[in-house]
């Protein structure tokens, strides 16, 4: 039986968004094929009829998590005007820190794995990161482009630093303190 080509592609994000929830809970590594399409409800043979290999299905998971970041900043942006950067920031380091791995953001749980992966894992992850800096800069108070670029590199990776730091500690004191002293160092300047 032949599907529509509409039918084909809401099974591919099904399984996609299932397959960026076993790799972000479970590392590339970690996270096997037979594994990946069972949390999707498919069979392997399924799964390959979809992805090449585990490498591209993991490719495909990395550009999704660089999408949802930038996707969430954009409708931070949208939502809270000048006020966006400071409801982000309580987000991500609130309840976005606190979900099951598997619902993290994809910038704090897959970034160590692409640093591990192959050239073309890597650019694909640089790609999308460039569109989510270009994105967070655009919401900033204008001083100037270089500099809010600048910016948008430094506060993306303390929310995703910080991120990463509070999930790694045993204390949840701790943890709190980490996301507190990260929220403090983004926000933005009212004077």
């Amino acid at each position: 039986m032949k599907y529509d080509p509409a039918h084909k592609l809401a099974t591919h994000i099904k399984i996609l968004e299932a397959i960026h929830r076993g790799f972000r809970r479970q590392g590339f590594e970690g996270a096997g094929i037979d594994g990946l399409a069972k949390d999707a409800g498919v069979t392997s043979g399924a799964f390959y009829k979809h992805f090449n290999s585990k490498a591209d299905a993991f490719r495909e998971s990395v550009s999704l998590g660089v999408v949802e970041f930038r996707a969430a900043v954009e409708h931070f942006q949208k939502e809270h005007g000048d006020a966006w950067l400071d409801e982000f920031a309580k987000f991500y380091l609130g309840e976005k820190r606190c979900s099951e791995l598997g619902d993290s953001c994809g910038l704090q749980s897959l970034t160590p794995e692409v640093a591990r992966s192959d050239l073309t894992t890597r650019s694909i992850f640089q790609s999308e990161l460039l569109k989510a800096a270009k994105s967070f800069s655009a919401g900033l108070p204008l001083i100037a482009e270089q500099q809010d670029i600048n910016r948008a590199w430094a506060t993306m990776a303390l929310l995703i630093g910080g991120v990463t730091l509070a999930r790694a500690v045993e204390d949840p004191l701790l943890a709190d303190e980490i996301a507190d002293a990260v929220h403090n160092a983004v926000k933005p300047d009212v004077s």
